[in-house]
């Protein structure tokens, strides 16, 4: 089975320029967990729900929290990118899941950083579970 078969295609993306706050309200609103980060259409980086900022307003002033949410989400995103392809074997996708501690994968045209899907751990069990 390769990652084509049951990745999101046209996944929901943020720009790497819009707010933390827009990243936030983006995952909320999807009921998504991680989100890719892109410019100009190439994949620059991966964004997930614990990569946002949680303030505690006994603690931050609302004006400190309006500040840090404002910041780009750029700011926050993971560089270190881990990225999947249309044609990887999707066991192969899983070993570097396991491995680097992450729901999910974005996916790439090969070739190229242009952003085609996202594979998450969701996607894999419904695909295990319809061969089951």
């Amino acid at each position: 089975m390769i990652v084509q078969e049951v990745m999101s295609a046209k996944p929901i993306s943020v720009g790497a320029n819009e707010s933390i706050a827009c990243a936030r309200a983006t995952l909320i609103n999807s009921h998504i967990r991680h989100l890719p980060v892109v410019d100009r259409g190439k994949l620059v980086g991966i964004v997930s729900d614990r990569d946002i900022p949680v303030f505690d307003p006994e603690i931050e002033s609302l004006h400190e929290a309006r500040i840090a949410l404002n910041q780009p989400t750029s700011s926050i995103m993971s560089r270190d990118l881990i990225v999947a392809y249309p044609e990887s074997e999707l066991t192969k996708v899983i070993d570097l899941m396991i491995e680097h501690r992450v729901g999910a994968l974005p996916v790439v045209a090969p070739g190229s950083l242009e952003l085609v899907g996202v594979v998450s751990y969701v996607d894999v069990l419904r695909a295990a579970r319809n061969r089951l």
